[in-house]
């Protein structure tokens, strides 16, 4: 019997003309089940036998003749939609259908039952109305946003477009006047050219001038040096006559300074008398002098303080005099602010500041006050440098051009402006200027487009996107290490760089210290597809790469992301099925390890967020609910970043991966979080509103307590509430802590909130302000600044002593804010509000900046600062914290001063302390109890190495405690609850090995399996669960998560009806009833929730529910409407559509047949995109067409308004339609699913009334198409025709091959291994035809169907016999197996993807295939090329571990025992699992076929009548060693693995499909088990130089006997040139050969039949097709043609000119010497001789180097190209690029090849 497990083979898409499918052998079917009402629904399971296959390999299309299936037949019963009817293979590839069951009459209802069920629709039809409102007015918000980005979009743009055109004018106004000036200046050189050559006249003249001048100057320099010896002495005099002259001045000045003071002395004596003389006149009544020149000297004052505002003398004591008036005078003095600076001021100072355009990107460079800012629209950067006070354009960047502004994290010196394109700008000095750079490329918008450095700022990495046309992008990386003065490629098909160093806290390890190491996620080795993306890294910026160890000793694939947290390396993989993720961490950048979390959480694509974390462990919040009411679990690792433990549950999320989650910046372990306290009712309820509640933690999230203020639990909006940009709650400034919130028992909206405050990191708190705010700290905490946040304001608010008081300032106007910020550090006393003035159109932009200095007059002292610990105990007294007391210089609260210093950062101090029990934590899979005192034990441990060799022993391991990370605690003196203990081996996830196989039996009270599925691990799942769930024909539901070794029975009583488990994702599963209930489960049924559907499930046979590839959660409903009875006339199908899992339906079409989402993978187009199955005008006797929509069609489009069915395969989709005639099929095909062509089938190929299709694969970039050629029942036959990369054009492959009556086709791809395939072919075609039984052969191709050969027969048969016939003689003798159509599960098969090379089948040795009840069983191990008998009889047959063990059972016969191979079939050992004879029915394993665990499905013989049976059989006892896999050296003696290459039969080298493939695969002799999932194929060696295996022929032409391909008689061959309009970037195209290159092959050179024909361009390519070819252009041509000629003239002349004699004279005896050039000359004799054999040498070498090394390469299997780099295969599939030609001088030279085949 077959194989059973494997997804790949599964399913047929049975399409004929009345729209009904045929029924698959009656053996193959299942029962339905019937509810209390009498109705039937069938379930269509999915494509893998125990799970799912996303590309089927039979899809039928099925045509009806005119009154029935067969003119000779009576016509067929049509099924209907009604009870009772035999159901049939599903289109999804079912092999259970349901048997037919009897009708049961409807009973009449009850009115009142009716009344209540009326109003029960009703209520349900008022809820959905509820939820289509909130649906409408989200959609609305929704899209109002997205037309305001729109608007924004398109003012950008425009912008753009404005900038250009004005660049433009400028640069046409530049270019012309840099002509003008061009001209003029060419014109003036060349007059100063020719005057100086003008002036190159009389040279002997000028000579003798120049000598005679020369003369003179040597005796001027003779008369120079008498006069510098008679000066150096006049310089002696003059230097003794100043010393003199000094002397005497210091003289005069000590006498003048004398002189002057008596003076002065007698001047103010002179003025104190007159003053003295006047006094009684100034005085008044008092005696007091009257100043009556007032208000002039206080302007004078004014005028002398204004000189310096920093050190103004105080003038006041100067007037002070016993008089009122002077009194008056010298207090308004010292009120005067512009007198004394220093004067404490009553409020900021505002300077406001407008912009045209709304800003983005507003921040500070670290430690100064300049500001950058952009304004998106306007595509520009403002730069201000003082504080936001005064804004400018940056210089040296052009207007309009700023895309993005990006500040570099750790240079505050350094900022970058990215253009829209390829120019982008750099400042290393804040902004002051700007340099230009260039990339090749267009920074992506998909990621951040730059990684930097966090040692070298230099050091940057650039993401862009490098296109080719407009279309053709691949993603680039290119780097510099010189701040982009220079820039180079770093790798392209990159996902993602980053440096190892990418924060200060990171380090590469001791033995590596090397800061250049790059990791980049980058897209696989041959594919494309996420699921293939790795992680590389290198340290020379990819010089050379390696793909490091994530998991043990193996790579992985799939990679999501990576991201530098801290000092760890995070990077995040998911496997194919699955959402679920590793998390892989690494601290050195070397060595991984998986993240550990505990056993009942997982972490999911877009379900997790990484945290601000510590300088010592990772936080994590994973997602634990849907996403449309999300909650979390809070998780910290240990110091390595790889065990997580549980903190706090029911954490508040949102949809975006937002998390209240906060630490408070500075202190080490306060945090704050909002959890979800009615989390109960929102797991249930999507709808029900989150009831948020605050905690805080002072130990790192290890416990927490509620935030109060008074005895008032207080809540405060977080993360998820985000209102201002930076932190939430925190700055630097030590202690201070400001949020938004409300006091009471849960948070309640932002705009109901009001703003607290706290100065002792949250432990106490105080309401500061009513209404929302935003705020800010400054000064390291001495001024708070805030400004109301629900609407606009003319006031701001500011305190400087806590937050105790609060004053306002005014701004001038009301100001909405958008923006509050001060510098990063917080110790300046400047702000920055960024707002908006006025509404509507009338809406201003204005950045206001505010200034406090002034509001202290003094700074602040060493007895106005406090040392504040960071948490007290209930005493008031400093408690530990982390093992330390942390504590800080602080300002007093009411200190009457500023700290005033600028951009210096507040240092923690410590205090270390003895070690509690509160500095220790529980461990990992350890869980505190109730009482908080103990950890107890939360699942298994693992095992250390080398311990628990036997189930009794015990080990050394965790307490269940550990040291919290971090902290330093002092343990002397102090406890230890981290000491390990002893613990029993019993408690470990590990089974020590027994040597042997072990067995369970279960025994089920039931008929007969109805249905069962594997629901499997992936790669990147947690667990170690094999889960599989069944059905029985009781209606009972099994579950067993140990591979059947017990079993539980889960949803009694629940009348389950099918099981559909998730197409895509393996762990969800769906059970259905004969309702509007619907179970579910996304843990592989670990919990089980439930959902209502919009309607029942539909009556018509049809898939139920379809699933999306990529959301789990997107799933489409095919609901009964209007079926009160079975035979309603009214009853139809209606499709619906959930994007959440069942909480909300919409619909989509009623009159459906069928809706399939459409996968965007490889297509391009959006993720909505759904087509369905329309009957026309919505009536069931209509037309059914094909409709396709991506927005759940509220609009559609129509594609075909006829058609039987569609099919979706692989990148192909694929469409029957009915002919223009009505009575034939015609086949459309479409690979982006939006545009279809018209299948052109091979012009030789004619079928009169094409009757049915079968598209059998399309895994190889073509479509494999059977056509039925004979449908007499019971003697089916047709041909194989095989397509193009696009699916429309179709060459013939093979003929006759072998279908049945349902539609199945002889025909299995061989999987894990490129295009093998086997068929069996019926060779007495005429003798078929006339009704005669079918003769059957086994036929294979290795090269994907272009040729055809028999099963080579093995020499003797499992006995050690020889068969009955020569096998030497292959046409009479030759293996045959029984195939597809004989199957009792159609997607059993030969292979399996993890068994690289392994086949088994069941067949005989002879001329025809025999009887099955006479057949052996046979295996191949090298792809089919060598065959080997097994056993004697028929056998089914299961691989485990990727194929190092098989397992083979009896079939059809009881027995009680099972043979297994550990060494690929050479040798078989017995084991018996019963004691009594047992039918066996099937043989399962997961499948991946990666377990050692098999499943035996049968019926105990011996025991109660009826009873099936259930056989676990376990091989994981037989070895615990698992195979090392060196992937740097395959081919390592001491590894377990060996590299195989796979070879065409015809060939003498390994090519095939151009390419030298190697393979990985367990040494026979190893004993151990391959474990973690082998990625088979390791590397392609080589191309392989093209021969004649590497193409079929093209459309149009026919394979000959001799092999090669001639045109069909009275045919034109294609036109080539449709390949210029099919590939834009084509440049030229070949004129037909007959041949082209099989879609999957590689080869380069050799051979290269498809393009040996003449070349063309392609319209409007010429230019680059001449370049390619190297053809000259116009100056190429002159130099290669005038030069040679005219240098060929030149010498002529020359030889002319000397010749010794005249041209044509005879010499006749004539004596004397040879002339120098006579033709016998020696001189010219030889040389010429020796010249004419080197020109033809030199000529002749090429040719003969490249013939030499094509015949020598051929021969060689290497060629031009080999060991290049093997892109994706479908590049080569629809590639048209480096074509090559036959040289047309190799037959002169070496001879026509007319004797090789072609």
């Amino acid at each position: 019997m077959e194989r059973r497990s494997n997804p790949a083979k599964a399913a047929l898409h049975r399409f004929h003309l009345d729209g009904q499918s045929l029924a698959p052998p009656s053996r193959v079917t299942t029962a339905p089940t019937s509810d209390k009402s009498g109705h039937h629904f069938h379930h269509h399971p999915h494509r893998h036998r125990h799970h799912r296959d996303k590309s089927q390999p039979q899809s039928a299309i099925q045509l009806h003749a005119p009154g029935g299936l067969f003119p000779e037949n009576a016509p067929s019963k049509v099924p209907s939609r009604s009870n009772g009817v035999t159901p049939v293979q599903s289109a999804a590839g079912s092999r259970r259908g349901s048997l037919a069951a009897g009708k049961e009459d409807l009973k009449e209802v009850p009115s009142q039952i009716v009344l209540e069920k009326a109003k029960e629709q009703r209520g349900l039809r008022d809820e959905e109305l509820r939820i289509s409102l909130q649906s409408l007015s989200t959609l609305s918000m929704e899209t109002t946003r997205r037309l305001d980005d729109t608007y924004y979009n398109l003012l950008q743009t425009l912008g753009t477009l404005v900038s250009t055109i004005t660049s433009l004018r400028e640069l046409f106004r530049s270019t012309t006047q840099l002509h003008q000036e061009f001209e003029h200046e060419a014109n003036e050189l060349e007059e100063d050219i020719e005057t100086q050559l003008e002036s190159f006249n009389d040279f002997e003249t000028k000579q003798n001038r120049i000598a005679a001048l020369q003369g003179r100057m040597q005796q001027r320099k003779q008369k120079l040096e008498e006069l510098g010896t008679r000066l150096e002495a006049v310089r002696t005099r003059v230097a003794d006559w100043e010393r003199r002259e000094g002397e005497w001045q210091a003289k005069i000045t000590r006498r003048l300074r004398l002189f002057w003071a008596g003076i002065g002395i007698l001047v103010l004596l002179f003025v104190a008398l007159q003053i003295f003389q006047r006094w009684p006149a100034q005085y008044g009544n008092d005696g007091v002098p009257l100043l009556q020149n007032r208000t002039l000297i206080i302007d004078r004052l004014r005028e002398m303080g204004d000189t310096d505002a920093r050190n103004r003398p105080t003038i006041a004591p100067v007037l002070r005099t016993s008089s009122t008036a002077s009194s008056s005078i010298e207090k308004e003095l010292e009120q005067a602010e512009w007198l004394h600076p220093d004067t404490k001021k009553d409020s900021p100072r505002i300077t406001k500041t407008k912009f045209d355009n709304p800003l983005s990107n507003l921040f500070y460079f670290d430690d100064t006050d300049t500001l950058l800012v952009q304004d998106r629209e306007a595509g520009n950067i403002y730069r201000s440098a003082d504080a936001g006070e005064s804004w400018d354009l940056v210089d040296g960047v052009e207007k309009g051009q700023a895309w993005d502004l990006w500040q570099h994290p750790y240079n505050n010196k350094v900022a970058y402006i990215l253009g829209v394109k390829h120019k982008h700008w750099v400042t290393k000095d804040r902004g002051e200027s700007w340099k230009s750079f260039e990339v090749d490329a267009f920074p992506t918008r998909l990621r951040a487009p730059l990684s930097f450095h966090a040692k070298d700022s230099d050091k940057v990495l650039f993401h862009g996107r490098k296109c080719k046309g407009t279309w053709k992008c691949r993603d680039a990386t290119y780097y510099s290490t010189n701040g982009f003065k220079t820039n180079d490629l770093l790798r392209q098909d990159t996902r993602g760089c980053v440096f190892a160093h990418s924060t200060p806290l990171f380090g590469t390890g001791k033995d590596h210290p090397d800061d250049n190491r790059i990791l980049c996620v980058v897209q696989g080795k041959y594919s494309k597809w996420p699921k293939d993306n790795r992680l590389v890294v290198s340290d020379n910026f990819f010089d050379d790469e390696t793909e490091p160890y994530l998991e043990g000793d193996r790579t992985v694939q799939g990679v999501v992301s990576m991201a530098v947290v801290k000092k760890y390396l995070v990077t995040a993989a998911r496997a194919e099925n699955t959402d679920e993720l590793a998390l892989y961490v690494s601290d050195d950048a070397h060595i991984w390890h998986r993240a550990i979390f505990p056993h009942d959480h997982k972490l999911e694509e877009d379900a997790y967020t990484v945290l601000e974390s510590t300088n010592y462990s990772i936080q994590v919040d994973v997602m634990t609910t849907r996403g449309s009411n999300a909650m979390g679990v809070l998780f910290t690792s240990n110091s390595n970043g790889t065990y997580f433990s549980r903190n706090i549950e029911h954490t508040n999320r949102n949809r975006e991966g937002l998390v209240d989650f906060e630490k408070v910046q500075g202190i080490q372990g306060i945090v704050l979080v909002n959890v979800v306290d009615n989390w109960k009712e929102v797991e249930q309820s999507r709808l029900e509103a989150k009831k948020r509640q605050s905690k805080i933690s002072f130990d790192d999230g290890r416990t927490f307590q509620a935030l109060t203020v008074g005895k008032k639990d207080l809540h405060l909006h977080s993360v998820t509430d985000l209102s201002n940009s930076g932190r939430v709650f925190s700055s630097p400034a030590p202690g201070l802590v400001m949020g938004i919130g409300n006091t009471g028992d849960y948070l309640k909206t932002y705009d109901e909130g009001d703003l607290y405050v706290s100065d002792d990191a949250g432990l106490t708190w105080g309401k500061a302000l009513d209404k929302p705010q935003k705020y800010e700290f400054g000064d390291q905490g001495s001024v708070l600044v805030s400004i109301f946040d629900a609407g606009p304001t003319s006031k701001i608010s500011y305190s400087i002593n806590h937050g105790k008081d609060w004053h306002q300032a005014d701004l001038g106007e009301k100001v909405r804010a958008r923006l509050l910020t001060t510098t990063p550090d917080s110790t300046s006393l400047k702000f920055v509000l960024l707002g908006t003035v006025g509404a509507g159109s009338k809406t201003e932009i204005y950045i206001i900046s505010l200034d406090f200095e002034g509001l202290h007059e003094r700074k602040c002292k060493d007895k106005d600062f406090e040392k504040w610990y960071a948490r007290l105990d209930e005493d008031g007294k400093p408690d530990c914290l982390m093992g330390h007391k942390q504590y800080y210089r602080r300002r007093k609260a009411d200190a009457d001063c500023f700290i005033d210093e600028e951009f210096k950062d507040p240092q923690p101090q410590f205090e270390r302390c003895t070690c509690t029990a509160e500095d220790f934590e529980c461990d990992y899979n350890f869980a505190r109890s109730a009482d908080g005192k103990e950890c107890r034990r939360d699942g298994r441990m693992l095992v250390p190495e080398g311990e628990c060799k036997n189930p009794e022993d015990t080990y050394k391991g965790s307490s269940g405690f550990r040291l919290i990370p971090g902290n330093d605690c002092d343990r002397k003196g102090g406890v230890s609850l981290d000491e390990e203990i002893e613990r029993p081996c019993t408690d470990t996830v590990k089974v020590p090995v027994s040597g042997k196989v072990t067995h369970e039996v279960t025994k089920f009270r039931a008929s007969r399996f109805q249905e069962y599925y594997y629901l499997e691990r992936t790669e990147t799942s947690t667990g170690d669960d094999e889960t599989v769930i069944m059905r029985t024909d009781e209606q009972e539901i099994f579950i067993s998560h140990d591979h059947g070794k017990t079993w539980e029975q889960i949803l009694k009583n629940k009348d389950i009806t099918s099981i559909y488990p998730h197409q895509y994702f393996n762990d969800v599963v769906f059970f259905l009833t004969g309702t509007k209930t619907v179970h579910w489960s996304t843990n592989r049924g670990k919990s089980i929730h439930a959902f209502e559907a919009p309607e029942g499930p539909n009556h018509d046979r049809l898939q139920i529910i379809g699933f999306h590839p990529d959301y789990k959660d997107w799933l489409i409903w095919t609901g009964a409407k209007d079926c009160k009875s079975s035979n309603s006339a009214d009853c139809h199908s209606v499709a619906y559509v959930t994007q959440d899992r069942g909480d909300t339906w919409r619909t989509m079409l009623r009159y459906v047949r069928k809706c399939e989402f459409i996968k965007k993978e490889g297509r391009g187009g959006t993720e909505s995109l759904v087509y369905c199955e329309q009957y026309q005008d919505e009536r069931l006797d209509g037309k059914l067409q094909l409709l396709s929509s991506d927005n759940w069609f509220a609009e559609s489009t129509v594609h075909f308004n006829d058609i039987i069915d569609f099919a979706t395969m692989s990148e192909f989709i694929i469409v029957a339609a009915r002919g223009s005639d009505q009575k034939s099929l015609k086949v459309d095909a479409s690979v982006d699913g939006k545009t279809f062509a018209d299948a052109l089938f091979p012009p030789n190929f004619n079928v009169p009334v094409q009757k049915a299709y079968t598209v059998l694969d399309s895994s190889t970039h073509s479509v494999f198409l059977h056509v039925t050629v004979n449908s007499r029942e019971e003697h089916e036959y047709g041909t194989i025709i095989k397509s193009n990369s696009n699916g429309t054009s179709y060459v013939l492959s093979l003929n006759g091959v072998n279908r049945n009556t349902p539609g199945y086709v002889d025909f299995e791809k061989m999987q894990g291994l490129e295009g093998v395939a086997l068929v069996n072919v019926v060779d007495n075609l005429a003798d078929a035809e006339k009704g005669q039984a079918k003769k059957l052969k086994t036929m294979i191709t290795h090269n994907d169907g272009a040729e055809w050969a028999l099963l080579q027969a093995p020499e003797k048969d499992a006995d050690g016999k020889k068969f009955g016939c020569s096998t030497g003689d292959i046409s009479r003798c030759s293996l045959h197996l029984h195939g597809y159509t004989e199957r009792k599960d159609p997607r059993d098969t030969f292979s399996s993807p993890s068994a690289v090379g392994l086949m088994m089948g069941v067949g005989n040795v002879g001329e025809y295939l025999g009887r099955k009840p006479e057949a052996d069983t046979f295996i191949t191990r090298d792809g089919g090329i060598e065959w080997h008998a097994v056993k004697k009889g028929s056998y089914m047959w299961e691989y485990g571990d990727q194929g190092s063990i098989i397992v083979i059972v009896e079939e059809s016969a009881p027995t009680d025992v099972i043979f297994y191979s550990r060494d690929e079939g050479f040798t078989w050992k017995e084991y018996r699992f019963s004691d009594s004879k047992v039918q066996i029915e099937d043989i399962t394993t997961v499948p991946s076929d990666n377990s050692r665990n098999f499943l035996l499905w049968g019926k105990d013989s011996g025991g109660r009548a009826g009873d099936l049976i259930t056989v676990n059989l376990d091989f994981t006892g037989l070895t615990d060693k698992q195979c090392i896999l060196n992937e740097d050296n395959p081919n390592d003696e001491n590894g377990d693995y060996y590299l195989w290459e796979p070879k065409h039969p015809l060939q003498d080298s390994n090519c095939l499909f151009g390419h030298v493939a190697q393979y990985h695969r367990k040494k026979l002799d190893a004993d151990c088990y391959n474990g973690k999932q082998i990625q088979h194929l390791h590397s392609i060696a080589k191309n392989c130089t093209c021969t004649r295996q590497d193409f079929e022929c093209d459309y149009n032409y026919e394979r000959q006997r001799d092999g090669s391909c001639a045109l069909v008689t009275g045919l034109q061959p294609s036109d080539h040139s449709k390949i210029c309009l099919s590939d834009p970037t084509a440049i030229e195209y070949y004129e037909p050969t007959g041949y082209r290159k099989i879609p999957l092959d590689t080869c380069v050179g050799g051979r290269e039949l498809e393009f040996s024909s003449t070349a063309h361009p392609c319209p409007g390519k010429k230019d680059e097709f001449e370049k390619k070819r190297g053809r000259l252009g116009g100056i190429g041509l002159f130099f290669a043609v005038v030069v040679p000629v005219g240098l060929a003239a030149a010498a002529g002349y020359w030889v002319w000119r000397n010749w010794d004699g005249k041209f044509g004279r005879i010499r006749l005896g004539e004596a004397g010497g040879v002339g120098t050039f006579d033709k016998d000359s020696p001189w010219i004799v030889y040389p010429v001789a020796v010249l004419s054999g080197l020109v033809a040498v030199l000529a002749a070498i090429p040719l003969l180097a490249k013939s030499l090394w094509r015949s020598v390469s051929s021969r060689l299997g290497v060629g031009r190209g080999a060991g290049g780099r093997y892109t994706t295969r479908s590049s080569f599939a629809r590639g048209r690029g480096n074509y090559a030609v036959v040289d047309p001088d190799e037959d002169e030279l070496l001879g026509d090849e007319d004797d090789e085949d072609v």
